[in-house]
């Protein structure tokens, strides 16, 4: 009796490996939820980079594109794939592309070096010291960019440097797509 009490952890222990053997057979492992996409961008206040100092100036990212479409890319001095990524959106600043910048979880002086050494490809630059932006914004780690229509809505997301030129345009492009026309007016049939 006591040798079938010990075989049943035993028993209990390989149904849940089988189960999660089968769980994982079935999960795509290209499906990353992009949870922002479709969505607002987070409505965040930042302090403005300027010149190695946070602030005084503050904007809410919601409103950082001036009703204009833009890409907003979250980076950090010390992140590696950042640096990596780096050429590509200095290039899509001098296509006239609008990126602003949240530096992420970084002190601002180092901001300001990196973006001194290696060129400032941002017009403008939010400081996130605590990280509150990252999290309003779903971002599981740096580089991310969110592409962002002049309505405001996010349309698309990449996760990790922007190194794919394809990539790059689909995000362009989708940010690019025509506002929706205002309501019009019915017009009513005479009585």
């Amino acid at each position: 009796m006591n040798r079938w009490l010990a075989t049943i952890p035993l028993v209990v222990l390989t149904g849940l490996a089988i189960l999660f053997i089968g769980w994982s057979l079935k999960r795509d492992p290209a499906y990353k939820p992009d949870a922002a996409v479709g969505q607002p961008i987070a409505e965040t206040v930042l302090p403005i980079l300027q010149g190695s100092v946070a602030g005084p100036q503050n904007v809410d990212l919601k409103t950082a594109g001036v009703g204009r479409p833009m890409l907003v890319n979250v980076f950090a001095s010390w992140c590696a794939p950042c640096r990596i990524e780096h050429p590509k959106l200095m290039a899509l600043k001098a296509e006239g592309v609008a990126i602003v910048g949240v530096a992420y979880k970084d002190e601002p002086e180092a901001t300001a070096a990196f973006l001194e050494e290696l060129g400032d490809p941002f017009s403008m630059v939010l400081v996130d010291h605590e990280g509150r932006a990252g999290l309003d914004l779903g971002v599981s780690g740096v580089p991310e960019t969110f592409a962002v229509d002049a309505m405001g809505r996010v349309t698309a997301k990449v996760s990790g440097p922007l190194l794919d030129d394809a990539e790059i345009d689909r995000l362009v492009a989708s940010m690019q797509a025509a506002p929706r026309p205002p309501p019009t007016a019915t017009q009513r049939s005479p009585s």
